[in-house]
């Protein structure tokens, strides 16, 4: 009975909590994380689509977004985990990534 109890209150305890994951030292402005979530979209579809386009122009997708936003692997992760911890709140970033994708304008090959 005791046990149940603990496991219950660590249970609510998590779920009260606005962000279960600690805020990453180098946190990164919501903006910013906006431009990256949107710059990894593309370089997927882009990937995706066309492999190859990347590779031939020497275009490593980690390492683009690492160079154009001045982070490294362990902050991008960092700041990921910390934002998709608040599941409503990343949803809306994601709404204003999809939004943006939306307005960007395509080309035909």
């Amino acid at each position: 009975m005791n046990k149940t109890v603990w496991i219950v209150s660590v249970i609510l305890l998590f779920s009260c909590t606005s962000n279960p994951v600690s805020k990453p030292k180098n946190l990164l402005d919501e903006d910013t994380m906006v431009a990256i979530m949107y710059d990894v979209a593309v370089l997927q579809a882009a990937s995706a689509n066309a492999p190859d386009q990347l590779h031939q122009k020497g275009i490593d997708a980690k390492n683009f977004i690492y160079k154009k936003y001045k982070i490294d692997s362990a902050t991008y992760h960092q700041n990921s985990r910390y934002y998709a911890g608040d599941v409503k709140h990343y949803k809306k970033m994601y709404k204003k990534v999809l939004e943006r994708l939306e307005q960007t304008p395509t080309t035909k090959q």
